[in-house]
């Protein structure tokens, strides 16, 4: 099946960098603000959701779902949601990450959620890369400037990290102590990770 893709509305600066991530065959579903980036991405939506009170409602000839302004779910969680129920499995979040954190929060959540649900998303902004690595192994090759390794859910146990500056094995990290910030891949190696209980978001700057 296709990869989803969901703009928000937050400030894209490197389009180049941003496009860079996308495939022809993508999904595109742009929420409200989202869609000042429409021209600058070159790609077209396939789906349209919002409030509209951040952007006028462009009425193109695609779907489109109004959504009110009060209402519990922001436009990208709604997106996101929407997205599951249409049975995508792999995500890509753009304009997502910006100057209001609380948006910020509540989108790099959306990656619990989606994990939560046996799908996999990732958040691109100008400067990194986001993902939730739980079962399986994760990857960092030595083009990264730097990657972390944020605990955002609960208490996470048999964390390994190989290959990488600051190896762990078997380590603990919780909500309260992220001791996993700033390490960085060898020179000439993939750095691996895994966590054997619990999730942690891994953040990938390049």
């Amino acid at each position: 099946m296709k990869r989803c893709v969901i703009v928000g509305g937050a400030k894209i600066e490197n389009y180049g960098r941003v496009k860079s991530h996308l495939k022809p065959s993508d999904f595109m579903i742009y929420c409200d603000g989202g869609l000042k980036h429409m021209e600058a991405l070159e790609a077209t939506p396939d789906l349209i959701v919002g409030d509209f009170d951040s952007f006028e409602n462009p009425n193109l000839p695609v779907e489109t779902i109004s959504l009110p302004c009060e209402k519990d779910d922001t436009d990208t969680i709604f997106a996101v949601k929407e997205a599951m129920k249409r049975g995508f499995d792999e995500y890509l979040l753009i304009g997502v990450v910006g100057e209001r954190l609380d948006h910020t929060l509540g989108n790099v959540y959306a990656l619990l959620m989606l994990d939560s649900n046996g799908r996999h998303g990732a958040i691109v902004d100008d400067y990194s890369v986001m993902e939730i690595v739980s079962d399986g192994t994760a990857y960092v090759n030595d083009r990264c400037s730097y990657f972390s390794l944020i605990n955002i859910s609960g208490t996470a146990r048999g964390i390994m990290v190989k290959n990488a500056k600051y190896p762990l094995e078997n380590a603990e990290i919780t909500p309260e102590y992220q001791y996993g910030i700033s390490n960085e891949t060898l020179p000439g190696k993939t750095a691996e990770i895994t966590v054997k209980e619990g999730r942690m978001l891994l953040i990938k700057v390049y």
